[in-house]
């Protein structure tokens, strides 16, 4: 583990780490050496993963660890849950990058902002604009005039007709599909395999086909 950040600190702010330890690091590491890119170290909160490696990768202690010894580095969040990544980026000292896979299409008029990352097998079409720590996991598509927040994640399989909206911290499902011109309310939680055919406000949880708001987020304990 010193060696490991005695290489990273020599290589300063060139250097590569990912923040998380599981199988979306997992993902990301692969996309990134898919780019080209060498990670240089992983780091996790979860102790019982230090010392162990994540794709070859190895994870160097915990991300207080990654704060205080890496300041500057290049890095991404491989942490699926939108408010750990927002709370991450917030607090971390890093040049946060954004990742595409090669197998990915992106068009080149999309608008993509620090930190958002899209999967292999993804495609985004023109004039969307993906907000900072937004993730477009793998096959997932966005069609033309998209506006996603930050800290967003769109799960594998998604497929979002043209001019939606999704506000930041907002968890699209597995398999969901929305309809054209839709708005989906920041903080909200779509369930895997729903189809959206109308607005969805913010901070509730939807399931369903068509989506039915089943909670709200706010809603105090009995």
């Amino acid at each position: 583990m010193t060696t490991i950040m005695r290489r990273i600190k020599r290589r300063g702010d060139r250097s590569l780490i990912v923040i998380g330890g599981g199988g979306h690091a997992k993902v990301l590491i692969s996309t990134l050496r898919a780019m080209g890119r060498d990670v240089d170290a992983a780091f996790d909160d979860d102790r019982s993963r230090h010392g162990q490696q994540l794709l070859g990768v190895p994870i160097a202690g915990s991300i207080d660890e990654a704060a205080t010894r890496c300041s500057g580095a290049e890095a991404v969040i491989g942490i699926g849950s939108p408010d750990v990544r927002r709370q991450l980026a917030e607090r971390l000292p890093f040049d946060w990058i954004p990742v595409v896979h090669p197998h990915a299409y992106v068009d080149p008029t999309v608008v993509l902002n620090e930190g958002a990352v899209v999967m292999a097998g993804a495609v985004v079409q023109p004039e969307t604009i993906l907000g900072r720590h937004s993730i477009v996991n793998t096959s997932a598509s966005i069609d033309h005039d998209g506006r996603i927040g930050e800290y967003v994640n769109i799960s594998p399989g998604v497929h979002l007709s043209g001019n939606v909206a999704v506000g930041d911290a907002a968890l699209i499902g597995i398999g969901v599909s929305v309809l054209q011109g839709i708005t989906i309310g920041a903080g909200t939680v779509v369930g895997g395999g729903a189809a959206v055919i109308r607005d969805l406000p913010a901070r509730v949880v939807a399931v369903g086909c068509p989506a039915r708001v089943i909670r709200s987020l706010d809603a105090k304990a009995a």
